[in-house]
């Protein structure tokens, strides 16, 4: 039986041929002192893309958003963020657990995209001094809105709502990449408007594992310690680094592919199942399809996929599918056949 066709994440992707031949031959140090040659070059030219001072290489996006909720949120306060938002809601626990912090939830008037006018209110002083808010945290891509893209121009907005109020805006851009190719605009160009961001290697990029955070040198120079203090000091990482430094180098330019595959994937499914998908929606490599009007909920059809051959994930009730480096064009055939086959068992 072959291997079946794994749409759960962008994630699940494996190195490349590539990939592996420079983990293996990396040039490495012990990174908890700073001499790892390669993961310093990773953190290099992350500063150098992103226009920031500095950047730090860290084992996964969650620790790289916490990192930066610690230095910016004191315990007891507040950060502001959409009410789907990773980082207030999986991350959630984490945040109260390693810093003490909560979130004021702000619901997005379309697809999680917050408006710089929803911001500003938000930060509006608490006449009693009780609730204080340290932070602004956005999304982009915005994951539960279907992989939505917060334009540079809302983010430039947001961002001038949050100098009025003395606040700083950080940018969970786990999938920027996808965001860039989109609008066309450089991850500088989204990077210039907020005081720290992150980005995922082992999402649409395709690394095996790892993110960078990336910031004023102030702001990475306590990310530093709170790497140590959170237990997540590094030692040869540089294998680990080098395959992060291919998957910088050659995956954002081929991403279009993913969105192209993603599409192909949301006209099927909204020609199978009508009303499930709007293909119009569907902007980056996120798809996810509405099954409550099919007498089946999302985890029947889950199992009946995987059945098929075809993994998914379920999120907020639908079911979700990525496309990623992994996937071509002939999985997505195979996908909606396995759809199609799970339909006819559904009847």
């Amino acid at each position: 039986m072959s291997a079946p066709i794994d749409l759960r994440s962008d994630t699940v992707s494996k190195p490349s041929g590539r990939m592996r031949h420079a983990m293996a031959t990396a040039e490495v140090g012990d990174d908890w002192y700073g001499d790892d040659p390669t993961v310093n070059l990773l953190q290099d030219r992350v500063a150098e893309l992103t226009g920031k001072d500095a950047a730090i290489y860290l084992p996964t996006g969650t620790l790289c958003s916490q990192i930066a909720v610690h230095a910016f949120v004191r315990s007891g306060h507040l950060a502001v963020c959409e009410a789907t938002a990773h980082v207030g809601n999986t991350e959630a626990g984490s945040a109260a657990v390693l810093s003490g912090a909560s979130f004021r939830y702000l619901t997005a008037p379309s697809r999680g995209l917050l408006t710089a006018a929803q911001v500003a209110a938000a930060l509006a002083p608490d006449p009693y001094d009780v609730s204080v808010v340290d932070l602004v945290a956005l999304e982009n891509t915005h994951q539960v809105g279907g992989g939505s893209v917060q334009p540079v121009s809302a983010v430039a907005e947001i961002a001038a709502a949050c100098s009025a109020a003395g606040v700083p805006l950080y940018l969970d851009g786990a999938r920027i990449f996808n965001a860039c190719v989109v609008t066309g605009v450089p991850v500088a160009g989204y990077a210039r408007h907020v005081s720290a961001l992150m980005f995922c290697l082992s999402k649409g990029l395709g690394a095996p594992i790892g993110s960078v955070l990336a910031g004023d040198s102030e702001f990475i120079r306590e990310a530093r310690r709170l790497k140590i203090l959170f237990g997540a000091a590094w030692r040869q990482a540089g294998i680990m680094a080098a395959a992060g430094l291919i998957a910088l180098a050659e995956g954002p330019g081929r991403l279009p592919e993913d969105h192209a595959n993603a599409r192909a994937l949301a006209v099927g499914l909204a020609e199978l199942l009508p009303g499930s998908v709007d293909p119009a929606t569907v902007e980056t490599n996120i798809v996810f399809a509405d099954v409550s009007g099919t007498g089946r909920d999302a985890g029947q059809w889950r199992e009946l996929l995987a059945g098929e051959g075809l993994l998914v994930t379920i999120v907020g009730g639908r079911v979700r599918m990525l496309t990623h480096v992994g996937v071509g064009a002939d999985d997505v055939r195979a996908a909606l056949e396995a759809w199609r086959r799970a339909a006819k068992l559904i009847g």
